[in-house]
């Protein structure tokens, strides 16, 4: 990780700049595929699927005996973690349902709005290096609350075109209705065209790589809609000297083993913080099974070293981190001033892994610097807000001269017809 001391702030942006692939290239290489799914529908996924995981796929979707066996194999306290899990997860979500409240704006006038399902929505699983079962709890979930119809699940097969049984699992719990083994740019195609085995859905859900980002957002122009654009992940970790360096490290070795394209961030009041968190991540890296992979993370990386409170506040509203630890005296009042971010974890002994897991809180968080105008997922994202009225006679009357003045000064005569014409009724 590079050191930076005290930086103007007319260096920031460079801080603050995530590594990205040749945009150019990648989005090329996503409209192909969305293309080729689109009029080739399963041939199209089976080709990619044996070109990108070495895959030679039969069927695309995971049968109920498959799943069965799956969900046999987990062992006792793996099942026992998930449920755990999924229970603070449910609690957390069903506390964002909300009643619907009538008003009367004025006598006779009765406006509300309603929550309502969306009937289908697609669920994105990211599979490769690391099989994110926990995602499914994180979407699953607050669909099932919501009450969607219909729910379905893609992810990239693994060896022998097996999905990881946690994930199916996972899959079963939340009320998933078909699971498909099927990854990438492709999945999100085959999600938001249909195929001849993939339905096509109304709102599509889940992180993943630079490719699966970019093909969501290029679907969103075919009235697909999306949560978010949700790319490579990454935090940021405030810091003064009442923090544990240790703890620092590990939650900064937590989110560079996610990938290559991810990121982290330390922002601290003292140049001895960071050299000691920079000695906790070389004794702590040492250990890591995906030692090589967070070196090459690591180098897109930054310590930041800022004496004043209010630049590191101002530094970190503008990386808009997707996740943010604040391991300072002072947590709770800093957390008050941080208006860009995904998630925020308060203290010392609040780890972004049990909001990635366990505490309750979504995981599925905006990244990117687009926390600066997007929230994470919640039960809001799986419901659509329709608004309702009824006007009674004496209610109309009240409004009428009003809704006439302002349809006639914007020119719409039609408008102010439909006022008038039942004004005139007898």
């Amino acid at each position: 990780m590079k050191t930076i001391l005290f930086p103007g702030r007319n260096e920031w942006q460079s801080i603050i700049k995530r590594p990205v692939a040749d945009q150019t290239r990648l989005l090329d290489s996503v409209k192909a595929i969305l293309q080729e799914v689109k009029q080739q529908g399963d041939k199209a996924l089976k080709k990619y699927t044996q070109q990108f995981d070495k895959v030679n796929l039969d069927q695309l979707e995971v049968s109920a005996e498959e799943m069965k066996a799956a969900v046999q194999s987990i062992s006792p306290a793996l099942r026992n973690a998930i449920e755990t899990a999924a229970t603070n997860i449910h609690r957390f979500h069903a506390a964002q349902t909300s009643q619907t409240e009538v008003i009367e704006t004025m006598p006779g006038i009765k406006c509300w709005r309603k929550s309502v399902p969306i009937e289908k929505v697609g669920i994105y699983i990211p599979g490769g290096t690391a099989p994110l079962f926990s995602t499914v709890l994180m979407l699953g979930i607050p669909a099932q609350v919501a009450g969607c119809r219909e729910i379905i699940l893609t992810s990239p097969p693994g060896e022998g075109g097996k999905i990881h049984p946690a994930i199916l699992l996972a899959a079963r719990l939340t009320g998933v209705t078909r699971v498909f083994r099927v990854g990438g740019a492709q999945a999100i195609a085959a999600m938001a065209y249909g195929t001849e085995t993939i339905p096509a859905v109304f709102k599509i859900f889940g992180p993943g790589n630079q490719y699966v980002n970019c093909a969501k957002q290029l679907v969103q122009m075919d009235a697909v809609a999306i949560d978010m654009p949700a790319g490579p992940s990454e935090v940021c970790v405030m810091a003064d000297e009442t923090c544990v360096p240790s703890f620092v490290a590990a939650d900064l070795l937590s989110q560079a083993e996610h990938g290559t394209d991810s990121q982290v961030l330390l922002v601290c009041n003292d140049q001895q913080i960071g050299h000691d968190v920079l000695e906790e991540i070389q004794k702590q890296l040492q250990q890591m099974p995906r030692k090589n992979m967070i070196e090459e993370t690591l180098k897109n990386s930054r310590i930041v070293v800022l004496d004043k409170l209010d630049e590191s506040i101002d530094l970190v509203n503008d990386y808009a981190p997707e996740h943010l630890i604040i391991a300072r005296k002072d947590a709770k009042q800093v957390a008050e001033r941080i208006v860009n971010a995904g998630s925020v974890f308060i203290g010392n002994f609040s780890p972004e892994s049990a909001g990635d897991y366990a505490s309750g809180t979504n995981h599925v968080l905006p990244t990117n610097q687009f926390a600066k105008n997007y929230s994470g997922v919640s039960l809001d994202s799986f419901v659509k807000k329709i608004t309702y009225q009824q006007i009674s006679r004496a209610g109309l009357e009240q409004i009428g001269q009003a809704v006439e003045e302002m349809a006639a000064a914007e020119g719409l005569e039609a408008h102010k017809n439909a006022i008038r014409i039942r004004l005139n009724y007898q």
